[in-house]
């Protein structure tokens, strides 16, 4: 009786596994990609349909912001970019602007975004203060070991390129942008990273300035 119990079992479960993975490719294949093409066009013009206003406006023409508290966004990580968004629709990173406008966007609407900046080229930045420059080099290529503070290229990369998915493109970033993320992220008014968050509360304010300012300079 059991030994024709147990196989029955047996193929019971191999049936189940096997109608999982086909419904799990289903999903997969189901699930739409990412439109650079629509992201393009959400980003230059908006949709005065759904109250959505351009990207442009704010964050410049291909990503390149010429506003110096508004991030460039060209080439980007997609992936990073589409977390922020979806992190600005959350209580982890709220903004007065910003929250607004991801609540508005589908998460299609996001993806095809990020895509489509992903795809565009970063103008370069320069650093402005000469006499700090050398101190933000120094943290951000060994850190500050005393206040276990760690290398910010250890996950940015030395050129600030950064790591798709996990970590964003810092290189040619306004100074005054990353200095406000940091500052962010010491106070917890941005709490999207933990990371961070505990990284930012360790550095004093002329620290911040000057690792952002040798940020900006990276290419």
């Amino acid at each position: 009786m059991n030994r024709m119990f147990f196989p029955f079992v047996k193929s019971l479960f191999i049936a189940a596994l096997a109608v999982s993975s086909v419904a799990y490719a289903s999903e997969e294949k189901a699930a739409p990609k990412a439109d650079p093409a629509k992201g393009e066009a959400l980003y230059t013009t908006g949709d005065a349909s759904r109250n959505i206003i351009a990207c442009v406006s704010c964050h410049g023409a291909a990503g390149n912001s010429t506003i110096a508290q508004n991030p460039k966004l060209a080439a980007q990580h997609a992936e990073y970019l589409n977390k922020q968004l979806v992190d600005f629709a959350s209580p982890q990173r709220n903004n007065a602007v910003m929250t607004s406008l991801a609540k508005a966007l589908p998460d299609d609407d996001k993806k095809n975004i990020a895509a489509y900046l992903d795809k565009q080229t970063s103008k370069p930045g320069g650093a402005k203060n000469k006499d700090t420059v050398e101190f933000g080099k120094k943290i951000y290529r060994a850190g500050i070991a005393e206040k276990s503070v760690p290398a910010c290229a250890a996950c940015h990369g030395a050129s600030g390129a950064g790591i798709p998915a996990q970590f964003a493109r810092l290189g040619g970033q306004h100074q005054e942008y990353t200095a406000a993320q940091l500052t962010n992220f010491r106070s917890g008014a941005r709490k999207n990273s933990p990371q961070m968050v505990t990284i930012a509360k360790r550095m004093s304010d002329d620290e911040i300035q000057a690792v952002s300012d040798y940020i900006a300079g990276l290419k």
